[in-house]
């Protein structure tokens, strides 16, 4: 089992969130949140919660998880996907059996912190007489300067003060500005992609499923490992699913 993916080394965001079912969905989620976070503890991680919302009768309607430590975010991703409970309903007085959904959702965490390495020898570097308004050149020397970044074509330029030098500096900043704001858009259409991945909490998509009754057993539907204990996973042991994903390569 390696965890060498790009993101595996990063710090997880992670998003619990109840789905179908009502109350018990909503029990369902609360459920969720302390198997994690007992998890989260035996695994000697970091857990902070950045958002909890309370049921309305009970449970959670959703919470939100800061975990660091090392490779949690290439553990915890294949947690991702709905969760399936079927189980007697503690909330309904005839004592049906329920089915309810939850939704965790594991995003690496992405720090504000690209940097912008702009190499020389990617930079094409034009040198023109700066002009003002109706053609009249505003020195006669060529102090205006235009770069062009070769590799994903953004050229700027900036002709506003009389040294070449500090027009190239003024240019540059602008560059690395544009570079800069490339690179954030590129981040963010991946986090969108990853998170138009997610499925609807409901019946069908479900990655696990978590049953108390009839019978007591969790079966996680992507490699059919099934585990009677219940309520040690439930406890937080998740490790033989979690590995048994990576090791699988169903993720």
């Amino acid at each position: 089992m390696t965890l060498d993916g790009e993101d595996d080394a990063r710090d997880a965001i992670v998003s619990i969130n109840a789905g179908a079912g009502g109350t018990d969905s909503q029990d369902w989620a609360e459920m969720l949140f302390r198997m994690y976070t007992r998890w989260i503890s035996k695994k000697g991680y970091k857990c902070q919660v950045i958002d909890y919302q309370d049921g309305d009768e009970a449970g959670i309607k959703g919470a939100t998880l800061h975990v660091s430590g090392t490779n949690c975010y290439g553990f915890m991703k294949v947690e991702s996907g709905v969760h399936r409970l079927v189980r007697i309903s503690p909330f309904n007085a005839g004592g049906k059996r329920q089915t309810s959904f939850a939704a965790v959702f594991v995003y690496p965490e992405i720090k504000d912190e690209i940097n912008v390495d702009v190499d020389e020898g990617d930079l094409r570097i034009d040198v023109y007489r700066a002009s003002g308004a109706g053609g009249q050149h505003v020195n006669k020397t060529s102090s205006a300067v235009r770069i062009t970044h070769i590799p994903t074509g953004v050229v700027v330029q900036c002709q506003q003060e009389p040294s070449q030098h500090r027009n190239k500096e003024i240019a540059l900043k602008v560059l690395k500005s544009r570079l800069y704001q490339l690179e954030k858009q590129k981040q963010e259409k991946k986090m969108q992609n990853l998170h138009d991945g997610k499925d609807d909490i409901a019946w069908g998509s479900q990655i696990r499923s978590y049953v108390l009754h009839p019978y007591r057993m969790i079966k996680d539907h992507r490699t059919d490992m099934e585990i009677g204990d219940v309520d040690r996973v439930l406890d937080g042991d998740l490790d033989p699913f979690i590995e048994g994903v990576l090791l699988s390569g169903s993720r």
